[in-house]
């Protein structure tokens, strides 16, 4: 239902005025789920559940986050993470609406390729701001989309503060880091690595070797299940990487 009423709603309405409105919309639908079972950490609106999208992940049908958002704007809180200058590639919309409005901080949102809200448009493997810019920097599913993945995690070494916190996660797969830049049909790398923009699929280890082949130190965080889950709509087990500058 939700799947079908978000295209319908899409063909209707121009993109710019969703974008605008969106909020208005979602607490018309999210009326509907209002309960006291679950919570959502983001928007702080209690359900009766979550929205269960067509992969599975459980989507708040008040502020549109997702699983992975409510996990990350949970550590970002644990670890005293939101403040001085924030960088954040392809803002997830949730976080970005209440990171705008943060007064206490400096966002940076950046999106390349204008696929998000965001006020800047940084190259992640040429970041246009000067060297230990950055307190904090949040790249959740980017890397994976980046051919030369190396020089992005240079520059983010580069722009990162001593003592930063930079916060990564993409899809992982067991064994080795899977890659072929040779591989450039969208189908084909549907086919190989999950996603037609995607270039590779990592491997934990393989991910935490390269960030260390650039002086970061990683923490690997794996999230395993947990009776909070359900009430919070955390997908478990999850990884995140949670990276370092010394």
């Amino acid at each position: 239902m939700y799947n079908f009423l978000k295209k319908s709603i899409k063909t209707l309405i121009p993109k710019r005025f969703l974008f605008n409105n969106e909020l208005f919309f979602r607490t018309i639908y999210g009326f509907f789920y209002l309960g006291k079972r679950c919570e959502c950490n983001i928007c702080n609106n209690n359900l009766r559940t979550f929205v269960r999208l067509q992969n599975k992940d459980l989507l708040c049908p008040f502020c549109g986050s997702i699983s992975r958002t409510r996990r990350l704007w949970l550590l970002l809180h644990e670890s005293n993470s939101l403040k001085g200058n924030v960088l954040h590639f392809s803002p997830s919309r949730s976080i970005y609406r209440l990171l705008k409005k943060n007064n206490a901080i400096a966002y940076y949102s950046s999106d390349f390729e204008d696929e998000f809200l965001a006020d800047y448009k940084f190259d992640i493997t040429n970041v246009d701001q000067p060297n230990e810019t950055f307190d904090t920097i949040i790249c959740y599913h980017i890397l994976e989309h980046i051919i030369d993945d190396v020089k992005a995690m240079q520059e983010l070494y580069r722009v990162l503060k001593p003592n930063g916190k930079l916060y990564i996660q993409t899809p992982f797969k067991s064994g080795d880091i899977y890659e072929n830049y040779a591989i450039t049909n969208p189908k084909e790398r549907e086919k190989h690595f999950g996603q037609h923009d995607h270039v590779r699929i990592y491997s934990i280890d393989g991910l935490k070797s390269r960030l260390i082949q650039c002086n970061f130190n990683v923490n690997v965080h794996q999230f395993k299940k947990q009776h909070k889950d359900s009430k919070f709509g955390f997908d478990s087990p999850e990884i995140v990487l949670v990276v370092t500058k010394s």
